[in-house]
């Protein structure tokens, strides 16, 4: 056997003992980190169980769909003049209930994640929410490379890969890779 196969046997050996070992580690931290940035902004919609922070409605309404001032490309669902919306109008309605939605899916989604369970559908959820925050909200290539892009790479790379050993996912039987 020369020197070459050797060596590339080796290195074949090493690298399933990364893999075996290193990865399922590797996609629980991804898990991790991606939650920890969504939960925490979830959680602050919030006063406590089932008690929505209605200051939350005015993030959603004036910072997000009507900011003074305007930034170019961003969804804007005010009137561009005054800046204020109709009161009591289908729009107002729809905002706060996209907030509270937002709320609600900030909370769960990244539970989700941090425990393993419905890993992928969660991921993609999150993947949906930061798209929609960079096409709508920030459109900004500033947003996108801090802090859409690495939101979105994590999350992508749990969704395609899977959650990994280390998750309900797996002891569920939901999972079956080998990772």
């Amino acid at each position: 056997m020369s020197i070459a196969v050797q060596v590339q046997q080796g290195y074949q050996r090493g690298t399933r003992l990364l893999s075996t070992y290193l990865e399922p580690l590797g996609l629980l931290l991804m898990r991790l980190l991606v939650a920890r940035v969504f939960l925490q902004s979830g959680l602050s919609k919030w006063h406590g169980w089932f008690d929505f922070n209605e200051t939350k409605y005015d993030l959603f309404l004036y910072e997000f769909f009507c900011p003074d001032p305007v930034r170019p490309g961003a969804l804007l669902l005010c009137d561009p003049v005054t800046l204020d919306y109709q009161s009591g109008s289908l729009t107002v309605t729809l905002i706060e209930s996209l907030a509270l939605l937002a709320g609600i899916a900030e909370v769960v989604l990244p539970v989700l994640l941090i425990v393993g369970l419905l890993t992928r559908p969660a991921a993609l959820g999150l993947i949906v929410m930061t798209l929609f925050i960079q096409l709508a909200v920030f459109p900004t290539w500033g947003h996108w490379w801090n802090p859409a892009a690495w939101w979105f790479v994590v999350l992508f790379g749990v969704f395609a890969v899977g959650p990994g050993a280390l998750s309900l996912d797996r002891v569920f039987k939901l999972e079956n890779r080998r990772a």
